[in-house]
């Protein structure tokens, strides 16, 4: 029998620290061996035993936890589950810690805390479960303000890119880890790069937070997607949390569907449903990206795209946070190549000339 996983739990509030213990300590593959109410109990505890999983609140006294998951993750990068609320500023500040390396998130509402957190056991086991199993890259400063790959100026710099990207379109699918993975190649293309559609999985309110992020980051115009919007050279479009969002085209133009419906492989939006639209509607003129996930949402409709004649293309596992996505599209013969994720904006410029 395997080890059990070694959780510290670090919150502010004592409720929520007992509850977390109380509903992970039910599972025998989880040992909680430290709690803390603020990152500088949790430093010293930590030092004495190392956990596999850190759960980290974010607002909390003497040192915030953005702050605490940059530390941790320039020093020694650990799988972090963050916790926190589904507020405006809650996911604002979630946004920011994904982006410093965190792995997942639970939500927790303002009041019945400790009723929420009962009902919702198996989602957080569940998240500490998938953290374990990631590989954190670590804390990276944002890529502000950083030269544009050469491949990315050397397509910008063609004069026909815009005539020959008019009718192509890429689709990217993502989960866990993807919101640093899109990061990297987001900020890397053009502003005349093929029109972006992106399903990454997230809840309401999340989405529109990270487009606005990306939007700032980079040369493209990202932003969350509504429906009937036009997918054009220079724009990328994600899909919005708790909707699931396909491409249609209305003459010669691409444009997305936004709509409700049930959860496809338990999410909402679904990589799957993004990824068959595009394999119907685009067919050959399409690219398709399967990036860091855990599950296997994506892979069928990859292999859609396939068989339609789309290029596709699957992230390494050796630069994934979790390598289940790729994987599980890769088994089914659904990607033309595996690909690192530095390298992919390359493929992009390849595909987009």
């Amino acid at each position: 029998m395997s080890e059990p996983i070694k959780v510290c739990i670090v919150d502010d509030s004592a409720v929520v620290r007992q509850v977390m213990t109380a509903v992970l300590s039910k599972d025998a593959n989880i040992k909680v061996i430290a709690v803390a109410a603020d990152p500088i109990i949790a430093q010293e505890r930590m030092a004495v035993a190392w956990p596999d999983v850190i759960v980290l609140d974010v607002e909390m006294p003497r040192m915030d936890g953005i702050t605490f998951l940059k530390k941790i993750m320039l020093e020694r990068p650990t799988p972090v589950v963050i916790c926190s609320t589904l507020t405006e500023r809650g996911a604002e500040t979630t946004m920011q810690a994904l982006a410093a390396g965190a792995v997942c998130y639970v939500t927790k509402p303002k009041i019945g805390l400790k009723d929420f957190l009962s009902e919702s056991a198996n989602e957080l086991i569940r998240s500490v479960k998938l953290a374990s199993q990631s590989k954190p890259k670590g804390y990276q400063e944002s890529s502000q303000n950083k030269p544009l790959q050469p491949v990315s100026e050397a397509l910008a710099s063609s004069p026909t890119a815009m005539s020959q990207t008019t009718e192509k379109v890429i689709a990217i699918g993502t989960s866990t880890g993807g919101t640093q993975a899109l990061e990297v190649v987001l900020t890397a293309l053009p502003r005349v790069s093929p029109g972006i559609v992106v399903v990454q999985h997230m809840p309401e309110k999340f989405t529109a937070l990270f487009a606005e992020r990306l939007n700032s980051l980079c040369a493209l115009e990202v932003r969350e997607a509504k429906h009937g919007d036009r997918v054009m050279p220079g724009r990328a479009l994600i899909a919005p949390g708790g909707y699931h969002m396909r491409l249609t085209r209305s003459g010669a133009y691409y444009q997305v569907d936004v709509m409700d419906g049930p959860p496809v492989n338990r999410h909402k939006p679904s990589v799957d449903v993004l990824f068959k639209s595009v394999a119907q509607v685009a067919g050959r003129n399409a690219m398709g990206i399967i990036m860091t996930g855990m599950g296997d949402d994506g892979a069928r409709g990859l292999l859609e795209m396939h068989n339609a004649g789309a290029l596709t293309v699957a992230q390494d596992e050796a630069s994934c946070v979790v390598f289940g996505m790729p994987k599980e599209a890769i088994k089914l013969g659904a990607a033309d190549m595996e690909v690192r994720l530095q390298s992919i904006p390359a493929e992009i410029g390849r595909f987009a000339r």
